[in-house]
């Protein structure tokens, strides 16, 4: 009979998908020193919603949902100061990306991500450019924008997957 997984009992298979995922694979190496968040630039500004050690911790005990549909693993500035000072070789940055990508893919995206993945598949630009600003590149003897070659981009963006993944609703592998 299967052990039944409670909050207290860590999900194994949730750390072995982890590491079968680019970047991942050396989250197991994570003894929780505490360096990583002792050098991070995020964490020091925002150490209530944003601990680098705190999210490892997590996803290490198998607290997927936490970790998945939580904030905390977009708070990453990926400058890598945790990652080049693990004593562990940890690349924590990394992790942050694998588990950003295995978000997206259950539809957890933050809304400023979907309204640039918007932006870009409707405009060509993450952020729109407005008439003002057109007229402020002339104004400061910069030439105007070219067009984006949206219809190129959106080829991209269908080839590689973009446009399904990126307004996925939350939950669903659709």
């Amino acid at each position: 009979m299967a052990e039944e997984k409670t909050e207290k009992t860590p999900n194994i298979d949730f750390t072995r998908e982890i590491t079968s995922r680019l970047g991942g694979e050396t989250i197991t190496h994570c003894y929780q020193c505490g360096t990583c968040t002792s050098t991070c630039p995020v964490a020091r500004t925002a150490e209530e919603r944003y601990n680098p050690r705190q999210i490892i911790r997590l996803a290490l005990l198998g607290q997927r949902e936490e970790v998945l549909k939580g904030d905390a693993i977009w708070l990453c500035a990926s400058c890598y100061n945790c990652q080049e000072r693990c004593p562990q070789k940890v690349e924590v940055a990394d992790v942050i990306y694998a588990l950003r990508n295995m978000a997206i893919r259950e539809g957890n995206i933050p809304a400023i991500y979907t309204e640039f993945a918007a932006g870009l598949t409707s405009e060509g630009r993450i952020v729109p450019i407005s008439k003002f600003l057109e007229k402020k590149r002339a104004d400061y003897g910069l030439p105007p924008l070219k067009p984006t070659g949206i219809e190129a981009l959106k080829k991209i963006l269908a080839a590689t997957g973009f446009d399904k993944i990126m307004f996925r609703k939350e939950g669903t592998n659709q």
